[in-house]
């Protein structure tokens, strides 16, 4: 599906990655990682063809097109949603316009006319084509993308430039999705995604029928979507064909691996300089000293980049609470018209990992803030006994002062015992020398969380209330987040929409939906667990939290009817079915098995006959080669065959790409 040939990037002579040679075959879904600047997202836009290449060559299997979503910057305005998810069908749409024009020409046409003939035939063959090309499920489909993305059906008919720069991207996704390109080029598409949109796209990438490469800072969504790691680092790219839990283990024994041999060169390369400047001056010795500086001048180097710095911190030890850190009471909270919470009761306990979950717009971020202390219409908020609460809101980075230095903005919090420290909690959080001194404003999304994170360690607290604290923080960063939270020996009540997060650290679920709560006690695979057993019903384990909704009793009957319905069983597969269902696995494994040991004997085929073409224009090329005209003309020929023969293996390893 995809060949880079020797790529190289560089910027002012520092090189991103050097002559990398890579494939792509159709259906893999590929995790593209590395250290930031590594050059993921320069990588995408060059195969994209966004950017160009300092050097080397992209080859796509004939008619394959590579279609890209950037991080942010898309934005959509002056058409309505379903019109611009709509417009990503253009061939279908330029097809559907033909039908018509060609529907009325018929209409207009005497039936028994040559012309209406020949109009009948072409609208038959361009209906069969429409038809085929998915034309008649093509607002159906439209309709799923949607839905799965998040959108309401009431949603389908706003103007685009309504939405908000998060809703943004996830038009902009849509759109892509439907293209249905054969390289899909995602960069952090899990950004503006709750996790049921999350849980979707996933879903919809396993069964995706084209290639994919993706660059996510979500573990968890790589694990489930990706079978294959390709990383960038020392300036080249390495795959690892696993999960990218697995590639963590493998990398680590590549890179120990890599450390022991660059020591044991580092010690021949060191024994070898002794010798020479130990006899360099010795006449009986000179053959031998100019044989180790010809050996030396031949050994490759091997380079091992500096590891990445990486925050190290841990919150301050938490003042000892209460059993009960906080409880609601039949409280309600609205926004104008609108009820979020409607009469709801929660009590959390000392210790607890509470984890907020559902939809965007549910009301999680509102709960969070009412449990932070701000103003709601009705009920109770009774905080517990010595309770000392930090929150981190979701726009806690934007609430920090752009116009001062990181130093200014943290000295300006800090109590004053604590000023002595401010060095050192900054440095935890990668800010050292000269960084301390820059504005506020000028520093990238991460580095703003990691500063309004470093801030929540001024104070000791034993009640923390984190609303999307993972927001911009790279994989390294999250997995130190997590730990210092799991070392934490108060509560803590947090959004996030990364499950491997949510799954580390929560103890206890609570599902925000439709103006009420749910609770879960377990962790976030065992909320998944119930959700998909109980399909809406209340699960053993899961304890429903006081509403002020109530239903009527004819609404009560129907779910107790419901409930006693048992499904219908599917019918058995028998064992005939399985044997056969066996076979056709082994068939095509196969028939796969066979079509990739080809298609490695043509790549092979392909560099040698490269190589020979290579070194006969290096002959051809050599002054005088054509003073003898036989041998020119015998070159030619050669020259002539061997491109012909380049370009049958090129058609070949095309189709058994494709």
């Amino acid at each position: 599906m995809l060949h880079l040939k020797q790529l190289s990037k560089d910027f002012a002579g520092n090189p991103l990655f050097t002559e990398i040679s890579w494939h792509l075959k159709k259906g893999e879904r590929v995790a593209l990682v590395g250290e930031n600047g590594a050059g993921k997202s320069t990588l995408m836009k060059i195969i994209a063809g966004q950017s160009e290449p300092s050097s080397g060559e992209i080859q796509f299997a004939r008619g394959a097109r590579a279609s890209y979503l950037p991080q942010d910057g898309i934005v959509t305005s002056g058409v309505m949603l379903f019109h611009e998810a709509r417009s990503a069908f253009g061939e279908l749409l330029a097809m559907e316009e033909e039908l018509h024009r060609l529907g009325q020409e018929l209409e207009r046409q005497p039936h028994d006319s040559v012309e209406h003939e020949q109009t009948l035939h072409r609208y038959g063959e361009l209906q069969e084509q429409f038809r085929h090309r998915g034309g008649y499920t093509m607002e159906a489909e439209i309709g799923t993308v949607l839905k799965g993305l998040g959108f309401a059906q009431e949603d389908w008919y706003r103007d685009c430039g309504e939405f908000s720069g998060g809703w943004q991207m996830r038009i902009a996704l849509a759109r892509l999705l439907l293209q249905r390109p054969d390289v899909l080029l995602l960069d952090e598409p899990t950004n503006h995604l709750d996790i049921e949109a999350r849980n979707w796209l996933e879903e919809y990438l396993c069964s995706y029928p084209g290639s994919v490469i993706l660059v996510s800072h979500d573990r968890f969504f790589m694990d489930q979507v990706c079978s294959r790691i390709a990383e960038i680092w020392n300036n080249t790219i390495t795959d690892y064909h696993c999960s990218y839990t697995r590639y963590l283990n493998q990398r680590e024994e590549r890179v120990a691996a890599l450390r022991e041999a660059k020591r044991l060169q580092d010690e021949e390369v060191q024994k070898t300089e002794d010798f020479i400047r130990r006899f360099r001056y010795q006449a009986n010795k000179a053959s031998l000293v100019q044989s180790r500086i010809k050996q030396l001048e031949k050994v490759e180097r091997i380079v091992i980049p500096p590891e990445r710095k990486r925050i190290r911190f841990q919150f301050p030890d938490a003042p000892k609470s209460g059993k009960v850190v906080m409880e609601l009471k039949r409280l309600t909270k609205g926004y104008d018209t609108k009820i979020v919470l409607n009469g709801v009761d929660l009590v959390i306990e000392k210790g607890e990992r509470v984890a907020l979950v559902g939809h965007n717009g549910a009301g999680k971020s509102t709960l969070m803030s009412v449990l932070a202390g701000a103003p709601f219409q009705g009920g109770e908020r009774l905080p517990g006994h010595n309770v000392h609460m930090d929150y981190f809101a979701q726009d806690q980075a934007n609430v920090l002062d752009f116009e001062r230095s990181v130093w200014d903005e943290i000295y300006a919090d800090a109590p004053y015992e604590m000023v002595p420290r401010l060095r050192d909690i900054l440095a935890a959080f990668l800010f050292a020398g000269d960084d301390i001194h820059k504005r506020v404003g000028v520093l990238s999304g991460g580095e703003r969380n990691r500063l309004a994170l470093a801030k929540m360690l001024l104070r000791p607290s034993n009640l923390l209330l984190m609303d999307e604290p993972t927001n911009h923080l790279d994989l390294f960063s999250k997995e130190v987040l997590l730990d210092a939270l799991r070392s934490f020996d108060g509560t803590v009540v947090f959004v996030s929409h990364d499950r491997y997060f949510v799954n580390g650290l929560a103890t206890r679920i609570i599902e925000v939906e439709g103006g009420g709560l749910t609770d879960y006690y377990g962790d976030y695979e065992y909320y998944l667990e119930k959700k998909a057993q109980t399909a809406g019903e209340p699960a053993a384990g899961a304890r429903p939290l006081r509403s002020s909704v109530s239903e009527s009793p004819q609404a009560e009957i129907a779910k107790t009817v419901a409930r006693s319905a048992d499904p219908a069983p599917l019918p058995p597969v028998t064992k005939e079915e399985r044997l056969r269902d066996r076979e056709e696995q082994k068939r095509r494994k196969r028939e796969d098995d066979k079509r990739q040991k080809r298609l490695g004997e043509v790549e092979q085929e392909i560099a040698r006959t490269e190589k020979a073409v290579a070194k006969l224009e290096e002959e051809m090329n050599a002054p005088g080669f054509f003073d003898d005209p036989e041998r020119g003309a015998v070159a030619g020929e050669q020259h002539a065959e061997l491109n012909l023969r380049l370009e049958a293996l090129y058609g070949e390893w095309e189709e058994l790409s494709g």
